[in-house]
């Protein structure tokens, strides 16, 4: 047997040491037992100092470490980014809010909304949820107001986490009219509901709504023979929809994607004495929505601490994550109105809209309070000097294809004429044209983002064919050219046909008097898939 030279042992040795040093290495970093003993190793750190620094703050003047920020939160897949920056649903020294700001977060499931308002009304929660469209409800009650409720970050927007379900032989929002619908009341349901009537031309009073306590429960009644349609949550929209024969998902806010937005909010006293927590809150949060969206192990995490929160499966959780779109640091600078070059869907467009809504659904008393007195924006903007590069850049607008013919005549989900008065033969845009296409389309163009718009132009039978047909194309093109430079909208997203005298409103086709002549020279907008 050939014997071992001194220098041969030393080698073999330092061998064994680096195979034990790497492969400790790779268990650390790439096992499941390893992440047990790094945090464990973490925690009895943090555990062993904290001791020693809860009653400090850092160089910043950040608050001191034994403060806790108790934060409400419902079954939503919006949370993602909260929970993965604060490790967990619990407070804890793990938290980056922790480590980076020197407060812990609480965060606590409660889905009744009733008993989270009463709980933050006692002190027990100091941050609560809502959405800017129901907001309005927290702000116009006196006793509600007395303490000031202020928004303070905006969390997302739906995408296609909310619906409308119908049954069979409903094939538009049009073809809602006269029909008996399950809403949640007062709910952003409700919000839903209303603007998918708006954008067929169709009022509230022209549904019979049938109220429920929750959305969960229109989804039960929908089954019941008692009404023709829903508005409830995903993941209702899949199972009621298959579990009744013939009814479809008609719209989600994939489609309506500028309607549902989730804010966070706290009262003004609160505001006031911890504006150093709040503002590191919104920080915080939105460096985890900019990491989930740069690193998808980051949006994994956030997926497995928003399913233990809500006790269940990991790819549930996954699913609603998918149903919504996080909002970051630039988008909440457009939300809260502090980008003056966007011209979309912002915060107080939603508020001030339901803000009267719900005084003529008799669901308010009052007018609520203005936008502007309702919100906190110290924390966005005391962020804008740190959260710099293209990971906290607002979403991008849709990107559409040019219109192909077929979508001339594909099927539209919803459809609403307007009357835009011309002067003869002309397709200039009169200055009052302009204003009824503000008031009576921008709105439902910006809460329909993701959806393209056929615009058709109508004329009645004055006037020879062909020159009728060119005319009302020019004039459905001014209108698409109008919005596009007043609303920076995409030129692809626009479907442009001129119809002439071809499509006459039903009960006008012999244009034999002059209400049907008016009538039949209109403008219409369908929303369309695109």
């Amino acid at each position: 047997m050939a014997r071992l030279t001194g220098f041969s042992k030393f080698i073999i040795t330092l061998l064994i040491l680096a195979a034990v040093f790497f492969g400790g290495r790779y268990i650390l970093n790439n096992t499941s037992l390893g992440e047990s003993i790094k945090q464990q190793a973490e925690e009895a750190q943090t555990d062993n100092t904290s001791d020693r620094s809860d009653n400090r703050t850092d160089d910043n003047d950040r608050v001191s470490g034994d403060k806790t920020l108790k934060v409400q939160l419902v079954t939503w897949g919006g949370y993602g980014p909260g929970l993965y920056f604060n490790e967990g649903a619990q407070a804890n020294t793990r938290s980056r809010f922790y480590k980076d700001y020197g407060f812990k977060v609480d965060f606590k499931v409660e889905n009744d909304l009733i008993n989270a308002l009463n709980a933050w009304m006692s002190g027990q929660y100091d941050v609560l949820v809502q959405t800017a469209d129901a907001f309005p409800l927290y702000t116009a009650p006196d006793d509600i107001n007395a303490l000031k409720p202020k928004a303070f970050m905006q969390v997302d927007w739906s995408r296609g986490g909310d619906a409308i379900i119908v049954k069979r032989g409903i094939n538009t929002v049009n073809d809602l009219k006269g029909k008996t619908i399950a809403v949640a009341v007062p709910s952003p349901a409700q919000t839903l509901l209303i603007s998918s009537l708006e954008a067929a031309g169709l009022k509230y009073a022209d549904v019979t709504v049938l109220k429920t306590a929750d959305n969960l429960k229109a989804a039960e009644l929908f089954r019941s023979n008692d009404v023709d349609a829903a508005v409830v949550w995903s993941p209702d929209d899949i199972i009621a929809t298959r579990d009744v024969p013939g009814s479809k998902i008609l719209l989600t806010t994939r489609e309506q994607s500028h309607i549902i937005a989730d804010i966070m909010f706290a009262s003004e006293d609160f505001i006031n004495s911890n504006r150093d927590m709040i503002n590191g809150f919104y920080e915080g949060w939105m460096k985890g929505v900019a990491e989930m969206k740069a690193n998808p192990s980051n949006r994994e995490k956030a997926a497995k601490y928003l399913a233990e929160m809500n006790s269940l499966p990991v790819e549930d959780a996954v699913g609603m994550m998918e149903n919504v779109y996080f909002t970051g640091h630039g988008d909440n600078l457009n939300f809260f109105g502090l980008n003056p070059a966007f011209k979309g869907q912002e915060g107080g467009d939603l508020y001030g809209k339901m803000a009267r809504k719900f005084v003529e659904t008799q669901d308010a008393e009052k007018v609520a309070p203005s936008w502007r007195s309702v919100i906190y924006t110290g924390g966005v903007q005391a962020a804008q000097t740190r959260l710099i590069g293209d990971v906290y850049n607002p979403e991008e607008g849709k990107i559409f294809k040019p219109a192909t013919p077929e979508e001339r005549n594909a099927p539209a989900f919803a459809s609403k004429p307007i009357s835009i008065q011309f002067n003869t033969g002309q397709s200039s845009l009169s200055q009052n044209a302009k204003t009824i296409i503000d008031y009576q389309f921008a709105d439902v163009a910006k809460t329909f983002a993701n959806v393209k718009v056929r615009i058709e132009g109508n004329t009645d039978n004055v006037g020879g064919k062909q020159m009728n047909m060119e005319l009302s194309r020019k004039r459905a093109q001014s209108v698409a050219d109008y919005l596009k430079q007043q609303y920076s909208m995409d030129a692809n997203r626009f479907v442009i046909v001129g119809n002439g005298p071809d499509k006459p409103v039903p009960g006008c086709e012999t244009n034999a008097t002059e209400d049907c002549k008016a009538k039949n020279r209109r403008t219409e907008f369908q929303l369309i898939a695109g």
